[in-house]
């Protein structure tokens, strides 16, 4: 068939609508149609000057320079995946399957379960995938975009240009897809999307999208099919039977971008990371790795906290396959990884999830529900039942793909609630006048559920800040079903306490002791992480009173506090060794004072603590469990003292704690049982730069004290901890 220019017809509606890049259905259009018992094909491609069907070398008529071009051929005389040649505007040739041949790839029944917010992996069929379809290999992209009249796939490949390849839709769910075969993993990609209401056109990178590129550059990326090889089998069988409540955790928190940095000050890789941040961390007896966001992010600043992509490791550090190969080597040493996720805003960058097919699709419309006015973020829409999928799905991803051993689930209240950092007249009530986010709530339990259903023994935490009940209890039972919440209080009850000076703390004793009244209401961990050593706050070291002795003795002092308290730990880099600045997310950790004996002193205590929480289970096996503490004194304010047994009922320690400068001589404590005890911790030794007051063996004496049968004579060094066992006990 020839058109010549007399006889060339007039373009259908159908016609112009694809070439005005509006049509919602151009498969309707485009590829291979019967008519009258022929095969009728219609093929766009602005950039041809000259087309035809390669199989059976049939010209194919153009309508003009329109870049349509059609043909017919007789029944089933062409395959059914049929190729096009065609000649470029600068005479190049060229040869394509038609991707308009192929049918649809993503089930009707998968379609269904991610409308209904139940596809957990929903991830492995929207997004860009390679795969081979019919034999022949290619792509198969998938978005979803309700809002859109028209939604193509652009890239390097069809000179970004959304007439190229519109994707079909499927009816009523707003997924879109398309098999584009051809092209290979490290294609760069985005949507181009019509909004059919408005007509505005957006270019949007991948919600799903798996690897993007290097920011400033935010295009995704086609990933290669993974075939790492997996050495972790071991560690994931017993995972599955990890008793974390009874088990020692003490996480090691990183920024990956800032825990050390290369002479260029160009970031690590994961697989530098893996070579030289896990041996750092087993040395020091850290159980677990607790990574600030990872997920792809635009800017640097914002530490990962402000995701764009969410199924992607950041492109800063390597490739997907780098990052598995970094978890592979956590777990090879047995080191658990946890990552920071947040759930609960996002941000409002054009090329990302914000007015993704120009509506708010992912986001709540009213900003009294969609917007956070503390970080200039959108809310997610926690009752559109896709975009819970979109995040459970995710939560799976990272345990699934990754291996990732647990979620710190960031900002949970402000999810909670309706009225979080709004004045009066910013929120809407829920349906019963409260201000609780019943939405967000019935996410958080049906993630929990889900992600610790699926992979048992794998950890959920939040950080929750208020005293929002249950949160570590069952779902059944309530509670929201998270593992382990951050202790918010203690934190910040701890570190007021520590910052004033010796001489006033008598006055502000309740703050150490209040904790205990709360300690086994939840499953706690006791943080001091990056947030409070960053925006001025100074670091650890700075926030805490006297010459440069007594300062380093009060820190040293509060990690054996923190070490012995009821809880699972958790510590920001830096801290380990008494970082003396703020936290700078732009460079490197300040490794260098780690010549200076004090900063020495801190990094061994932290090692020794790590060992004996590790291997004493009077310290851990019963941190959530009231039995597992006992005050022995907690009521000598005017000395700044206290003094605690923990215990696992059939070993115990005691601990003591001088918060003065001030040594005490023949200080006695009651203690529960006679015989000799051993002083096997003391933050005072000189091997962690301390004068070395102690005690050494201690005899008890049949002199009831304090409500025991027994007590010891002790000597307390100044700003001191100092831990005992009863010599012999098992």
């Amino acid at each position: 068939m020839q058109h010549s220019k007399d006889s060339q017809p007039a373009l259908s509606a159908d016609m112009l609508q694809l070439l005005q890049a509006r049509h919602h259905d151009p498969f309707s259009v485009l590829g291979r149609h019967r008519q009258g018992g022929k095969d009728h094909f219609v093929a766009l491609n602005p950039y041809a000057k000259k087309m035809s069907l390669a199989d059976i070398q049939l010209p194919m008529a153009p309508f003009g320079d329109t870049g349509l071009f059609e043909c017919t051929a007789a029944k089933d005389q062409v395959p059914a995946h049929y190729s096009l040649d065609w000649i470029s505007q600068s005479g190049s040739r060229h040869t394509t399957l038609d991707p308009y041949s192929f049918p649809p790839q993503i089930p009707e029944f998968d379609i269904h379960l991610f409308g209904e917010g139940r596809h957990w992996h929903i991830y492995r069929l929207l997004g860009a995938h390679p795969r081979v379809v019919d034999g022949y290999s290619g792509v198969l992209f998938g978005v979803w975009a309700p809002s859109a009249v028209r939604v193509s796939v652009v890239g390097d490949f069809n000179h970004w240009d959304g007439r190229c390849h519109p994707m079909r839709v499927h009816s009523g769910s707003g997924i879109w897809e398309l098999f584009i075969p051809g092209l290979e993993s490290g294609t760069l990609y985005k949507f181009e999307i019509r909004n059919r209401d408005t007509g505005a056109i957006l270019l949007k990178s991948d919600p799903f999208g798996q690897l993007f590129e290097m920011r400033p550059h935010d295009a995704s990326v086609v990933r290669a099919s993974t075939e790492y090889p997996w050495r972790d089998d071991d560690w994931i069988a017993n995972r599955e039977s990890f008793n974390w409540q009874h088990r020692p955790v003490s996480i090691y928190e990183v920024h990956a971008g800032s825990w050390k940095r290369r002479r260029d000050r160009g970031f690590l890789t994961y697989r530098e990371l893996a070579d030289q941040l896990i041996e750092y961390v087993a040395d020091l007896g850290f159980t677990h790795i607790e990574l600030l966001p990872v997920l792809e992010h635009p800017l640097d600043a914002s530490w990962g906290y402000q995701t764009t992509g969410y199924y992607a490791p950041t492109r800063r550090h390597g490739l997907p396959d780098d990052f598995r190969y970094f978890v592979d080597r956590c777990h090879q040493k047995g080191i658990g990884v946890i990552l920071d996720w947040t759930p609960g805003h996002f941000p409002k960058d054009a090329h990302a999830l914000a007015n993704f097919d120009g509506s708010a699709l992912f986001e709540h419309a009213d900003p009294r529900k969609g917007e956070h006015p503390d970080w200039g973020t959108h809310v997610y829409n926690y009752g559109r039942t896709e975009v819970r999928n979109f995040l459970l799905a995710n939560a799976i991803f990272w345990i699934q793909e990754f291996h990732i051993d647990g979620l710190r689930v960031d900002a949970v209240a402000s999810m909670l609630y309706l009225d979080y950092s709004r004045k009066p007249g910013e929120w809407i009530p829920n349906q019963y006048g409260g201000n609780e986010n019943l939405e967000a709530i019935g996410f958080i339990r049906d993630l929990n559920r889900t992600v610790l259903g699926q992979h048992p023994g794998s950890l959920m935490i939040a950080e929750e800040s208020t005293a929002w009940p249950q949160v570590t209890r069952p779902v059944w039972t309530g509670g929201l079903g998270f593992s382990m919440k951050w202790n918010m209080g203690w934190m910040h009850d701890m570190l007021d306490y520590m910052s004033h000076d010796p001489v006033h703390r008598h006055f502000h004793h309740d703050r150490v002791t209040f904790g205990l009244l709360y300690a086994f209401t939840e499953n706690f961990v006791l943080p001091f992480s990056h947030d409070e050593v960053v925006h001025g706050k100074g670091s650890l070291l700075q926030k805490l009173p006297g010459d440069e002795w007594q300062r380093f003795a009060n820190l040293r002092l509060l990690y054996t506090c923190m070490f012995t308290y009821p809880g699972k730990k958790l510590l920001f880099m830096g801290c380990e060794f008494g970082q003396g600045t703020e936290w700078n997310f732009d460079s490197a950790l300040d490794w260098h004072v780690l010549d200076y004996p004090f900063h020495q002193g801190v990094i061994t205590l932290v090692r020794d603590l790590n060992r004996l929480y590790k291997n004493s289970t009077a310290l851990h096996g019963f941190d959530f469990e009231h039995q597992g503490f006992h005050w022995i004194d907690c009521h000598d304010a005017s000395q700044s003292v206290l003094t605690y047994l923990r215990t696992d009922m059939n070993s115990s320690l005691i601990v003591v704690l001088n918060f003065t400068p001030v040594p005490r001589y023949n200080y006695r404590i009651g203690v529960p049982e006679s015989g000799a005890y051993r002083e096997i911790l003391n933050s005072d030794s000189h091997y962690y730069g301390g004068g070395d007051l102690g005690n050494g063996l201690v005899d008890s004496e049949a002199l009831p004290w304090m409500n025991q049968p027994y007590s010891l004579n002790l000597t307390l060094p100044p700003l001191g901890g100092i831990i005992f066992s009863r010599a012999g006990a098992a």
